[in-house]
């Protein structure tokens, strides 16, 4: 079981990671919630890890914080709700917004998740009720990292189209949110456009 990695940051092509840790490379896969928090390529960050063996792969998921690892634990317990999943909806809503959704019986927020049907939706509020009621937001248990700085803007533009399609969005949907984002915000970095298109779609 690994639990932790504390490398370099070598790539970042949301929602794939890659860490430098003494020179082996360790591929992530990490929600956008926790990409948000991640330094520059270069620097260091620290990781809780949770990993997957099934029978045609080994894979290894990346969070921020433990309470969104936690959470992400929870998540895949749920009948009906994988890793793939688990990861979509903490890119999509994040764990405090899930937890309101959980709380106030929302399942029209979940369903805009790419992958969660209504079915799905309700099934989540009613086996996460009671894990979610005393459920503390992440930011007030936790530090947040620093953000990297801005990529280019066409590099920026097209990475968080290319991040939306791979959390399961269609090219269409990606490609409007994305356009809408950068015309409301201007020059942006990923992760701006990234979390402004979300916030569109969700």
């Amino acid at each position: 079981m690994i639990g932790r990695l504390k490398g370099v940051l070598v790539e970042k092509q949301p929602p794939q990671l890659m860490i430098d840790v003494q020179g082996v490379g360790y591929e992530v896969e990490a929600p956008l919630s926790t990409i948000f928090r991640l330094p520059a390529l270069g620097q260091s960050v620290e990781l809780y890890t949770h990993f997957v063996v099934r029978e045609d792969a080994q894979l290894l998921f990346g969070f921020a914080t433990q309470g969104e690892r936690a959470l992400f634990r929870t998540l895949i317990r749920v009948n009906g709700v994988g890793p793939k999943m688990g990861i979509a909806i903490l890119s999509g809503i994040g764990a405090d917004d899930f937890a309101r959704c959980v709380n106030q019986d929302d399942t029209g927020a979940l369903v805009k998740i790419p992958g969660v049907g209504k079915k799905t939706a309700e099934r989540l509020i009613v086996e996460m009720r009671d894990k979610m009621r005393d459920w503390l937001p992440v930011d007030s248990r936790f530090a947040l990292q620093e953000e990297g700085p801005a990529a280019g803007a066409n590099s920026a533009h097209q990475e968080a189209e290319s991040a939306l399609i791979s959390l399961g969005y269609k090219p269409v949907q990606a490609t409007k949110a994305v356009a809408q984002a950068r015309k409301l915000l201007g020059s942006a970095s990923v992760e701006e456009l990234i979390r402004q298109s979300l916030k569109s779609m969700v």
